[in-house]
């Protein structure tokens, strides 16, 4: 299902994944609160969601989804970057942000990814988070204490999340796995008490482990 307030970019997105052949767009909405009614009727696997929309936003229109069908995947795609835009759509439960002036081939990689259950936020997009995040004085730099220090295929593969490679395709570049890329961050996640993978890439980057 492709939600945003303009109608060209609906008519845009639909006439792309028409082509696409294992993607159907089974329904358009205009807002918000069309997109939480087609989503009971249609109950679509994946929502493409612009976040600023008349009557009811993309992060609220998030939420309520969310709540009443928790197994359905958002992918925000949008015209905003900004810290302000992004994290509050993450916060609500979309699985992934890219903006639309992403590649067609990167939105419909997108949409496989997020399908299949992975989180995927666009380089640039996390590129501005980490900034955002850093350029707040308050925040400290982070030191390592016991435990905390990554082996070389922790460290690597952090690396190549810092670039917004996927599971796949960082084990094709590393030569490993999709399960041990997976548990691998797995760990990393638990020795920095970190939720998720926007928050590894902060932590390494207040470290000093990587560069924005």
């Amino acid at each position: 299902m492709v939600v945003d307030d303009d109608a060209l970019v609906r008519r845009a997105l639909s006439l792309f994944f028409a082509t696409v052949a294992d993607v159907v767009v089974v329904a358009t909405a205009k807002d918000g609160v069309e997109a939480v009614d087609l989503a009971m009727m249609h109950r679509p696997d994946v929502i493409i969601m612009d976040v600023h929309m008349p009557n009811m936003d993309g992060v609220i229109a998030t939420e309520r989804i969310l709540a009443e069908h928790p197994q359905v995947r958002i992918l925000a795609v949008t015209a905003l970057g900004s810290y302000d835009a992004v994290l509050p759509m993450l916060r609500a439960g979309a699985s992934g942000y890219l903006l639309k002036d992403s590649e067609p081939e990167d939105v419909i990689a997108g949409v496989r990814q997020v399908h299949a259950g992975m989180t995927i936020v666009s380089p640039a997009v996390t590129k501005r988070l980490i900034g955002a995040v850093l350029s707040n004085a308050s925040e400290p730099i982070a030191r390592f204490s016991p435990g905390m220090e990554l082996t070389g295929r922790e460290l690597a593969i952090v690396k190549e999340l810092a670039h917004g490679r996927s599971n796949p395709e960082i084990g094709a570049r590393l030569n490993v796995s999709e399960g041990t890329v997976k548990a691998c961050l797995s760990t990393v996640m638990r020795k920095w008490n970190a939720r998720d993978r926007l928050q590894v890439l902060i932590f390494a980057v207040r470290a000093g482990l990587i560069d924005v």
